[in-house]
């Protein structure tokens, strides 16, 4: 079979010709004069860019060459990296280097994906999930994974950052992947090694703000932000169509080219909520077709999105604009109300799920988002939501734990620190075992000891702000009123903050974490076997649901083979009156007569059982 090679063609950055020579370009429409700075182990050489139509700049030239180090020279006084650097060895403020992106002779030739209703996402951040923290470090994961039963990888945003260590939410050159993590190829090898495995992998895109540290832009594009919508990282990013068409375009030939030349299955959108666009279609409409259109034409190519607002007019597929659509949503108040049941707190947004949170629990379960138009505490009353009326439940992604819920917390908490074993276990079946997807956040599967806090590698006066902004952030909260209790927070920019949150791999070697790990690993088999094949097509509201008491419910679900999936469940410490006819197979049950107690019409605390009718019997 002959090699295959993949890249994505762009009106910015570097094209390298078929005649060997070197094509940059440049969007400044704010600059007066540009020119390239090659630079290596002679002497720096700049050459004037000529100026184009529109603000842009740029040259051809048979000086430079693949491995050439470069910058941009701004009106004869800054240097800048390329915005849309493939590769930057040097960090933000270095010099960008000119890669090959054919280079790589790719081998998943025969790779389509798989079907949205098998996704099993594992969240993960690839700094810390290995010693090693590289692309490398998690290619040699895979194995695991696989056995583990996860179907698609999640992978934290990747695009390059400042300094060596951070969250990735900070990144400022969207096309670098971190050169922390390794190369280009690297990445490549990572995805390509993990579809060989049948793991899908996702990447995690940063449309909403570039970080604070290492962002060129406001010298020469000063129209890339506007002051018109404010974000929590300052100005927005300025999607106007009629005077930013390149500023869009920027963004869309992001999500193109981790799609194109990464070969990657699908996006994860972060924050789009901080996303501002009145225009129609609006950026992220524009976006999903120019994906559907595109990369998505022949293959599975899967878009989701991160959004507080629980917005759901993104997931509906318009038959008159049949390729402006999303697939699934991440859903938090599945995961608010969980962690309510299981832990009894109520601070912050879980104050929302405090009241009746066994009904929310049922309406996420049967239609996807608890809130779809209600009226929100947290918010001082504004409603928040629309209605999943209609969506397929596999357009929700469930989860018990991930990046922000573990790293939000002032210690970084996991779940299985905070509350009962057995509560942990049965709110882990239910996120498993129910129609929409499931994601796990890295050592999850293993009830990992690990804290996963907020962290940074900031210089100087940065880092010492975004320590203290972190501390000033739970002041507000109670225990952390003085500056004795605060100070026991670990602090985002130092470096112990970074290794206390790589997961301690030894640990599920060891008891009681090995019965963690089966116990996840049990559970994705019986999804595989019994619930995947039944998913497709279930529709929002087409499930129902009965409560016994503040803690006890019964959930059903009608399959797609007509087959009846039922959810007994007892949420709290203490035993429950439960009315269920227990019709069908067992699926699962939390303990070995759990079955028996319900048939008298009484659950255990923290019980769960999972029956499974067939259409015929």
């Amino acid at each position: 079979m002959s090699n295959l090679h993949r890249s994505h063609a762009m009106p910015f950055g570097t094209h390298i010709r078929d005649d060997g020579k070197i094509t940059f370009r440049l969007w400044a429409p704010g600059a007066d004069k540009v020119e390239l700075s090659l630079q290596g182990s002679a002497p720096e050489l700049r050459l004037l860019m000529t100026p184009e139509a529109d603000g842009w700049y740029g040259i051809t030239t048979e000086l430079a060459g693949i491995g050439f180090f470069y910058q941009y020279l701004i009106n004869g006084q800054y240097y800048v990296p390329d915005p849309a650097s493939r590769y930057q060895p040097q960090d933000v403020h270095g010099s960008s280097q000119v890669i090959d992106p054919d280079a790589w002779q790719w081998q998943d030739h025969g790779w389509k994906g798989r079907p949205w209703e098998e996704t099993v996402f594992y969240e993960l951040h690839v700094g810390t999930f290995t010693e090693d923290g590289t692309f490398t470090g998690v290619t040699k994961r895979l194995d695991y994974l696989v056995d583990l039963g996860v179907t698609a990888i999640q992978l934290m945003a990747i695009a390059d950052f400042p300094g060596q260590r951070n969250w990735g939410y900070d990144g400022v050159l969207p096309f670098a992947p971190d050169s922390s993590y390794g190369t280009a190829e690297d990445l490549k090898d990572l995805i390509d090694t993990a579809h060989a495995k049948g793991l899908m992998v996702f990447n995690d895109v940063v449309y909403s703000h570039f970080g604070p540290e290492g962002n060129y832009l406001h010298l020469y594009a000063p129209g890339f932000f506007t002051d018109r919508f404010h974000t929590p990282w300052g100005d927005a990013v300025n999607f106007d169509p009629e005077h930013n068409h390149w500023v869009r375009w920027f963004f869309i030939h992001n999500a193109l080219y981790w799609l194109e030349e990464y070969h990657f299955d699908g996006l994860r959108f972060d924050a789009i909520h901080a996303i501002f666009d009145d225009s129609s279609p609006d950026i992220l409409e524009e976006l999903a077709e120019a994906v559907r259109l595109g990369p998505g034409y022949d293959r599975p190519v899967y878009l989701v999105l991160e959004n507080d607002n629980n917005v759901t007019r993104y997931l509906r597929r318009n038959p008159s604009l049949p390729q402006r659509y999303f697939d699934a949503q991440w859903n938090d108040d599945l995961h608010h109300v969980l962690h309510v049941l299981l832990t009894g707190e109520s601070a912050g947004y879980y104050q929302d799920y405090s009241q009746q949170p066994l009904r929310h629990l049922a309406r996420c379960l049967t239609e996807g988002f608890a809130y779809q138009g209600e009226e929100s505490a947290y918010q001082d009353g504004k409603r928040r939501g629309e209605s999943c009326s209609g969506l397929p439940l596999t357009a929700f992604v469930s989860f018990l734990q991930n990046h922000d819920q573990v790293g939000n917390r002032a210690f970084g908490e996991r779940i299985a620190n905070l509350c009962a074993p057995e509560a942990v276990r049965a709110a882990t079946a239910i996120v498993l075992l129910t129609p929409s997807l499931p994601l796990l956040f890295m050592g999850q599967e293993w009830a990992c000891n690990q804290p996963f806090t907020y962290f940074v590698d900031f210089p100087g006066e940065l880092g010492e702000a975004v320590n203290l902004g972190r501390l000033q952030e739970f002041s507000r909260f109670t225990g952390f009123n003085d500056a004795e209790s605060r100070l026991k927070i670990p602090l985002p920019n130092a470096v112990q903050t970074y290794r206390a949150a790589k997961p301690a791999w030894d640990e599920s070697d060891r008891e009681p974490h090995r019965q963690w790990l089966d116990y996840h690993r049990e559970l994705l088999r019986i999804r595989r076997c019994h619930i995947t094949p039944r998913t497709k097509g279930i529709v929002a509201g087409q499930a129902h649901y009965l409560l016994f008491n503040d803690r006890a419910l019964t959930v059903q679900w009608q399959m797609n083979d007509a087959s009846i999936l039922t959810l007994v469940a007892n949420l709290g410490s203490d035993s429950a009156r439960v009315d269920c006819s227990c019709d069908g197979d067992v699926l699962f049950a939390s303990d070995s007569v759990v079955h028996k107690k319900l048939r008298q019409g009484c659950l255990n605390p923290w019980s769960v059982i999972f029956y499974l009718k067939e259409a015929d019997k």
